[in-house]
């Protein structure tokens, strides 16, 4: 597996597979082509369908050039195409100079068809959270944290706290804004109101859902509105660690260190899960980001509340577990709805995922790698409708209402 490096990245929204990852793609080929004179990137799959809303030809254009980029919308289709798909021609004048075609993998990373996996290099030789398990309890280590240094190196924490400080702004900046969001939804910001509204003191559970609720809000409109963040693992589902993560350092008072360290746990989740099965929403549906999200942050409460290591894995397989099949269908491309909104259902499932592991572990049946596995299956397996195109489901019915 790569470095944790890779899982979080910090950049600006709306999305890291149709944002981030292009606009990665179209600055290795402009270096590529320094001579070309126009582009033209024809766009596939998820790409072609939801690339206007996501803002994936606003990002190539203002990379490659307004005036000498053309931006082709293609619905051919292939067997075995990578469902965000891009294809880059550089041209001199009238004449052809060179081409490349990119595949835009999820959490802002890409891949070269023929490659095997993405850029960069391998740091950690376990691919399995069994095998991660062995190897801890053979060198004796307790925590999932010590094994990301070992692999990494202590420099690792510098990056972390970097993070810590973008999700940590993010929340923050969500909370102070107001407005709508672009786009044409004409969706409201609902992070200050949600976080400024009274509620019972006594009424500790409510309480804490506003809390959560409103920073998976603050986070999940900044990435809506162009803002920066920090995929975990992706665009689409940034706001579900952050927000668990500031409620528990404000309730328990974990220092950042130790919040770093839980940033390290939900890191080797995400990692897992993009290894073996996908973080992608073009590839596998919302459960790939969503579910992973909410794998990251139960996994990161559980090494909080000093679960040891059978309960972390619980508190992610459980978070995974119960958003098998669920699907991306965002309404007219945009990341507003449902996606917002999922950031803070799957920030509280997290709570109750972690909470669960606490009493339960001793008695489960299914592994987190099972449950990767299942995942990755039942993605596949999706209707491609389903899938990031915004054909099917929530933008279906909404644009039949003549919205």
């Amino acid at each position: 597996m790569k470095s944790i490096r890779e899982i979080y990245k910090i950049g600006k929204g709306p999305s890291s597979s149709h944002t981030m990852g292009p606009e990665r793609a179209a600055l290795l080929f402009q270096q590529r082509y320094p001579q070309a004179t126009s582009f033209q990137v024809t766009l596939y799959g998820s790409l072609c369908k939801t690339g206007v809303g996501h803002g994936t030809d606003r990002v190539l254009l203002d990379t490659l050039g307004q005036e000498r980029t053309k931006i082709v919308f293609s619905h051919q289709e292939w067997e075995g195409m990578h469902p965000n798909t891009m294809d880059f021609s550089a041209f001199v004048e009238d004449m052809e100079i060179g081409t490349l075609r990119v595949e835009s993998i999820g959490g802002g990373d890409i891949r070269f068809p023929g490659q095997d996996s993405p850029e960069g290099e391998e740091v950690y030789i376990e691919h399995s959270f069994a095998e991660i398990a062995d190897f801890c309890r053979w060198r004796y280590i307790q925590s999932l944290p010590e094994y990301v240094e070992l692999n990494e190196g202590p420099e690792i924490w510098d990056f972390l706290q970097e993070v810590w400080q973008v999700m940590k702004n993010a929340i923050a900046e969500g909370l102070s804004a107001e407005g709508v969001l672009p786009g044409g939804l004409n969706v409201q910001r609902k992070a200050k109101y949600l976080f400024e509204q009274p509620a019972n003191r006594h009424e500790t559970g409510l309480l804490e859902f506003q809390r959560i609720a409103a920073y998976a809000y603050a986070v999940a409109e900044q990435n809506a509105d162009n803002g920066t963040i920090v995929t975990a693992p992706t665009c689409g589902a940034c706001g579900v660690l952050p927000a668990v993560l500031k409620y528990a350092q404000e309730t328990k008072g974990f220092s950042d260190e130790k919040i770093c360290r839980a940033l390290a746990t939900a890191g080797i989740i995400g990692n897992l899960t993009k290894q073996n099965a996908s973080i992608s929403g073009a590839e596998c549906g919302c459960q790939a980001e969503i579910g992973t999200a909410c794998s990251m942050a139960a996994a990161a409460l559980a090494y909080l509340y000093d679960q040891d290591m059978d309960q972390v894995e619980y508190a992610a397989e459980v978070a995974m577990e119960h958003h098998l099949g669920l699907t991306c269908d965002p309404i007219c491309g945009l990341v507003q709805i449902p996606c917002i909104e999922r950031n803070a259902v799957a920030a509280m499932r997290a709570m109750n995922a972690c909470n669960l592991s606490y009493f339960l572990t001793g008695s489960r049946n299914i592994s987190y790698d099972m449950v990767c596995r299942a995942m990755k299956e039942t993605g596949e397996n999706l209707n491609h409708r389903f899938r990031e195109t915004s054909e099917g489901g929530l933008a279906k019915l909404y644009n039949r209402r003549g919205r």
